[in-house]
């Protein structure tokens, strides 16, 4: 080998020394950033020597692929079980104090302890002010629900602007690796931009990916609908300014095709997006319908009655009064126009001896024409009544075929177990989300200890690059020594 040869080669071994230590410090400084994939230095034979041909990225297409949908599945387990706990103090209030089962529950205490005295007519007032909290509870808790719905509608519109966004990013992304891949140019910077990018659209629609020419890549829902090809494709959203029960949410498209919601406590929803449709179509509406059939079973369990003539409401009147709701049939919004009769009243004027006596509808109606002070017959049938089966309109989500006190207390059993379900869903899917980026961090992410421990090699090879530098110089400075 002669001088020249030698001194070339340690020429391009501190060369790449030197690319080799900048590549391991940028992993150094970057190993807290969970977006950026560890760097290496490749060597390609040049003869004489070698020199760093390539800084390549450190990937695992199978391992990102299965964090993305574990990211999808999360986020949509975790917006529907917080919107759950939301609900949960809105309308139920802490510890189900302010259910509606709650409320009936102290009607019938009421009405019992009326019916052991009915001569008490504070009793009476008692009676009446416990009914005036179950419609007061039934009336907060229906324009709680409508108003979670408005907010989760709003919140839906925020997350199609910020997709919207995110899809405009991708695109910035993805053109300069494209164009950075043409040219042969170092995108390795670009492409941790893009897969963070990526993870983001995750959390709020699940995606599918596959590659093209040039490093370009395509994105489509888990649905098939195209997200990103070339360009991004439209999401679109037209929000509500307000919700009443029964009113129909907007669809949100992709592409032109509707994303679907999800279903069920462990929810099939992958992704927000899935998730908040799923709250303000499905569960509010549920909790909307038990509430709205509560009020119709209210209003059914305390109508009077008379030979001949129809059933009219009674302690509990509503929009349609005085006429009663047809039984087995949901009223949309029955529970927002339930109200206390003014007849028994005394805050407007009425008299609440007629919950004893009867009569709230003129005197065909009277079940105590002597007014006998002693008279609780129609105070107990109404106790009765609450417990007798009647039947419920299916979109309650709850048994067909029950008494209204079981009714009640079945809508907070249904809401109770999907909330606990979601819970132990959401346990699972974090967890999932947890390892699969655990995983995927220990195969493309950057150990600390390991990149010290190549510096010191790399101190190693610059150490003997600047042997082999010194021995090439002595032995020059010797032959022109001995030229002299």
């Amino acid at each position: 080998m002669s001088l020249t040869s030698a001194l070339s080669i340690a020429q391009s071994a501190l060369q790449n020394t030197s690319r080799q230590t900048s590549t391991l410090s940028r992993n150094v400084s970057e190993a807290q950033n969970p977006d950026y994939a560890r760097r290496s230095a490749v060597l390609g034979s040049t003869g004489p020597g070698a020199r760093v041909v390539e800084i390549q990225r450190t990937t695992n297409d199978l391992l990102f692929r299965q964090n993305l949908s574990a990211l999808a599945s999360y986020s949509g387990q975790g917006t529907l079980y917080d919107g759950l706990q939301k609900l949960a103090l809105d309308v139920n209030g802490d510890d189900n104090s302010g259910s509606a089962a709650s409320a009936l529950g102290r009607l019938q205490e009421a009405l019992q302890i009326y019916s052991a005295a009915p001569s008490n007519q504070n009793l009476g007032v008692a009676a009446v002010d416990a009914a005036r909290q179950v419609v007061r509870t039934l009336n907060d808790g229906s324009a709680a629900i409508q108003r979670f719905r408005t907010e989760t509608d709003s919140e839906i519109s925020t997350t199609v602007d910020q997709l919207n966004k995110l899809l405009a990013d991708f695109e910035i992304a993805n053109k300069a690796i494209i164009a950075g891949t043409r040219v042969g140019k170092d995108v390795n910077d670009s492409l941790d931009q893009r897969d963070a990018i990526l993870k983001k659209i995750s959390e709020i629609v699940p995606v599918s990916t596959f590659k093209r020419g040039d490093n370009d890549m395509v994105i489509t829902t888990a649905d098939g609908a195209t997200l990103f090809e070339t360009v991004p494709r439209v999401v679109s959203f037209s929000p509500s300014s307000g919700y009443v029960a029964g009113t129909a949410g907007n669809k949100i498209y992709i592409d032109g095709v509707p994303l679907q919601p999800g279903t069920g406590a462990n929810t099939d929803a992958a992704g927000k997006l899935a998730g908040l449709v799923q709250l303000r179509d499905s569960v509010a509406n549920t909790m909307q319908a038990q509430l709205d059939e509560m009020a119709r079973g209210l209003i059914t369990a305390f109508a009077e009655t008379a030979p001949a003539l129809a059933n009219q409401a009674g302690l509990f009147t509503w929009s349609g009064g005085p006429g009663v709701p047809p039984a087995g049939t949901l009223v949309n919004g029955l529970a927002s126009s339930i109200r206390l009769n003014p007849a028994v009243d005394p805050i407007a004027g009425g008299n609440p001896k007629l919950l004893r006596d009867g009569g709230i509808n003129g005197a065909a109606y009277i079940k105590n024409p002597s007014g006998n002070a002693s008279y609780a017959d129609l105070l107990i049938s109404y106790g009765e009544r609450i417990d007798q089966t009647m039947v419920f309109d299916p979109a309650a989500g709850v048994t067909l075929n029950s008494s209204l006190s079981t009714f009640t207390t079945n809508a907070i059993g249904w809401f109770e177990g999907m909330r606990q379900q979601a819970y132990s869903a959401t346990e699972s899917k974090e967890a999932l989300a947890v390892r699969t980026a655990e995983a995927l961090s220990n195969e493309t992410g950057v150990n600390v200890d390991i990149e010290m421990s190549l510096l010191l090699d790399l101190e190693h090879a610059y150490q003997a690059s600047s042997r082999l530098i010194k021995a090439v110089d002595d032995m020059l400075a010797a032959l022109l020594a001995a030229v002299r």
